[in-house]
C-alpha cells in the first residue's frame, strides 16, 4: 500500500512536471507527471531506479543519467507522461554493492555479474510500488520507455495494461 505524502511544481530543462511524493512505508518513491494522466491511456511512462553513480556524482561508468534525460525528452515532445523514480540504487542492492562491484565492472564483467561476483543478487529491484503508483493516478493504460522485460512483467502482474514498449537506449 502506498501513501500520497505531497506534491508541488518542478521545472527542468524539459519543461514543468508535477512531483508527487509517495511512501510505501519503507522507501519514497516520486512520480514526476507532465500534462494530465488521471484516466489517460497509452501513457507514456519511464520506471526508473535511483542511480548516485550517474545522477549526482555525473559518472560516466553508467547510462542512468542519459536513460532519464532521453525519457524526460520524449515526454516533454509528447506533452504527456510519467517518470516514477524507485530508491533501488545498484539495481535494488544497494549503493555499496554498486561501489564493491566497480572493480570488477571495469574488467569487462556485465554489472549483473559483477553483482554475483560480489555476493549480491544479479537484480533485486522490485517494481509492485511502480504499479500500486500508477494505479493510483489512475492511469488506464501505458507505453514504456524501457528494454526490461521484468518490469513489463511486473506492471502486468498488478494489473497495469502495457499498450506498448519504446525499447531504445533504455
Amino acid at each position: 500500500m502506498i501513501v500520497k505524502l505531497a506534491e508541488g511544481n518542478l521545472k527542468t530543462k524539459f519543461g514543468e512536471y508535477r512531483e508527487v511524493l509517495f511512501y510505501d512505508g519503507q522507501n519514497e518513491s516520486i512520480a514526476l507527471l507532465m500534462g494530465d494522466v488521471d484516466g489517460a491511456e497509452e501513457v507514456l511512462c519511464r520506471v526508473h531506479s535511483s542511480c548516485l553513480f550517474g545522477h549526482a556524482f555525473n559518472s560516466i561508468e553508467c547510462d542512468c543519467r542519459e536513460q532519464m534525460e532521453i525519457s524526460q525528452q520524449l515526454i516533454q515532445q509528447e506533452g504527456r507522461g510519467i517518470v516514477i523514480w524507485l530508491d533501488q540504487e545498484g539495481k535494488g542492492n544497494g549503493h555499496f554493492a554498486l561501489l564493491k562491484s566497480v572493480e570488477y565492472k571495469r574488467i569487462g564483467l556485465a554489472q549483473a555479474d559483477a553483482y554475483e561476483a560480489v555476493g549480491f543478487k544479479r537484480d533485486a529491484r522490485d517494481y509492485r510500488v511502480a504499479a500500486d503508483i500508477l494505479n493510483e493516478l489512475g492511469v488506464k493504460s501505458i507505453r514504456m520507455l524501457t528494454n526490461n522485460p521484468k518490469k513489463v512483467d511486473t506492471l502486468t502482474k498488478y494489473g497495469i495494461r502495457v499498450a506498448g514498449i519504446k525499447a531504445t537506449e533504455l
